[in-house]
């Protein structure tokens, strides 16, 4: 197991300081602890770096559950060519017919790398299942080879963690009514999602069939509650930085030298540089 990560007693605040009437955490008491787990992630980017370590993040669950969103607090703060996303769109004609595993194994982490996968060859137990892209013996043959091929990844030296991401349905349909009424958010309901409403038993099915089959000992399943998504990035970035062991090899502070005077060098005039259009105020100096 890696570093405990825990509130130390003195820091403990009272519940009423921290929780909301509903129980769920306060926007202050979250972000300050969010920028402390961010900084024990940065550690662990400097860790994972020097020692040459590949790790694997698997994010599953439903619709709206809260996978991208603890995803963006993970690799916000990290250095993109270290911590890198993997979300795979549909499979072309020619990777349909290319063995199951084979465009998500080139996705897998070089030495000093982590990848984090927003879905991942887990569509196959459950979007592909439920949805019926796939034949019942495409279903089979991978409840079969997935537990063999998770168990190849860990003997190579890959730290693979898989996180499922449990929402009730009340509060995925919450969700999807946001998305519904916010502009911004839109983007985020398609018609698979739409679809996948309304098969909410067929997918707690092949959820359930999929843990059957794949929460084995090396590579087991760890499920996150998150109809409170403040309180579920919170633990699954905990979890995360509690499973991988590190040590905070963090560089010191670089010194600036003096920035050199350069002689001769005169800037071009101003007008003959193109500028975006100023359409903002700016203050107004005495």
């Amino acid at each position: 197991m890696g570093k405990e990560i825990t509130i130390p007693e003195t820091a403990v605040p009272k519940k009423s300081s921290i929780l909301r009437k509903n129980g769920k955490l306060k926007t202050a008491y979250y972000e300050k602890e969010l920028a402390r787990l961010q900084e024990e992630l940065i550690k662990l980017q400097y860790w994972v770096q020097e020692k040459g370590l590949r790790v694997v993040i698997l994010f599953e669950g439903r619709d709206a559950a809260g996978k991208g969103g603890v995803i963006k607090r993970i690799t916000e703060r990290m250095n993109p060519r270290i911590a890198r996303i993997v979300a795979l769109g549909t499979p072309s004609d020619r990777q349909k017919t290319q063995w199951w595993f084979q465009r998500y194994v080139a996705q897998l982490p070089a030495a000093g790398e982590i990848v984090l996968f927003d879905r991942s060859w887990y569509n196959r137990a459950l979007v592909e299942r439920v949805m019926g892209f796939c034949t019942d013996d495409q279903y089979r043959e991978f409840l079969r080879s997935c537990p063999q091929f998770e168990r190849m990844l860990v003997r190579s030296g890959i730290f693979v963690l898989k996180y499922w991401f449990s929402v009730s349905d009340e509060e995925q349909e919450r969700r999807f009514q946001s998305r519904l009424t916010t502009p911004v958010k839109r983007w985020k309901l398609s018609p698979m999602d739409v679809e996948s409403r309304n098969r909410w038993m067929e997918y707690s099915r092949a959820k359930d069939m999929m843990f059957d089959h794949t929460d084995i000992k090396q590579c087991p399943w760890f499920v996150v509650p998150s109809d409170d998504k403040k309180r579920a990035r919170l633990n699954c970035i905990s979890h995360i930085l509690s499973t991988i062991d590190y040590e905070d090899i963090t560089p010191p502070a670089i010194e600036l030298p003096p920035r050199k005077k350069e002689s001769g060098y005169v800037r071009p005039p101003m007008n003959e540089q193109t500028f975006v259009p100023d359409l903002y105020p700016t203050l107004a100096t005495d």
